[in-house]
């Protein structure tokens, strides 16, 4: 029993890091124009961002923020978010159409004396913009029973990603017979074009020939 426990906990734990639920990202801003970090979403997905500005050269405390524009879009390009003149601050949203969600930034046209604008970017989905400690409270649960609280979201996540990667492979499969079934149709007409144009070619030469008394 115990050795069957062991083996349970390090399946759940290595399925669990399996999940990309977040991930965390740095940013060498250039000095004009837009750097963007891109997502890609299902539907009804929650996406929790937190980002703030600095200096790499020279402010290794980060206590200085230089004022930065962040606009959040969805696949067809309208706003969900939109700040403008900020150093630091969260956004949040849920997906309401699967697709590629983007996150773009542009320094502001302040004098930042030929300094590096560093942006670190936060972005969290599914399970991991729970808040575990009011969850904790509300169920009353805590220590192992709050674990594998987590590992059993994280393992249903998984299998939701799961099940939208085969629904997405059948598709990418039925289309790919489907291709092949019009590519080996248009092949056939095409040899049946060729035979019918060179029998032709052959009855109007035999023709010429006949007529110029050559045969």
């Amino acid at each position: 029993m115990m050795m069957e426990a062991r083996c349970f906990w390090a399946l759940m734990l290595a399925v669990a890091a399996l999940l990309p639920a977040a991930r965390g990202v740095w940013l060498n801003m250039p000095s004009s124009g837009w750097k963007c970090v891109y997502e890609e979403l299902q539907t009804n997905v929650v996406v929790l961002g937190d980002y703030h500005s600095f200096y790499g050269d020279g402010d290794h405390n980060y206590t200085t923020h230089p004022t930065l524009t962040i606009k959040v879009s969805s696949p067809h390009g309208s706003n969900l978010y939109k700040k403008e003149k900020s150093g630091h601050g969260r956004f949040a949203f849920t997906a309401s159409e699967p697709g590629t969600y983007a996150a773009c930034l542009t320094v502001d046209n302040d004098d930042h004396n030929g300094n590096t604008v560093t942006v670190g970017l936060d972005w969290k989905t599914g399970v991991a913009t729970k808040d575990w400690d009011s969850v904790a409270k509300k169920e009353k649960i805590e220590g192992l029973d709050l674990e594998m609280k987590k590992l059993q979201d994280n393992v249903q996540a998984i299998k939701d990603n799961m099940n939208r990667l085969m629904s997405k492979d059948l598709g990418i499969r039925y289309a790919s017979v489907q291709t092949n079934a019009r590519v080996a149709r248009y092949s056939q007409a095409s040899l049946g074009l060729c035979i019918v144009v060179s029998a032709l070619q052959l009855l109007y030469l035999r023709r010429y020939f006949r007529k110029k008394k050559l045969i």
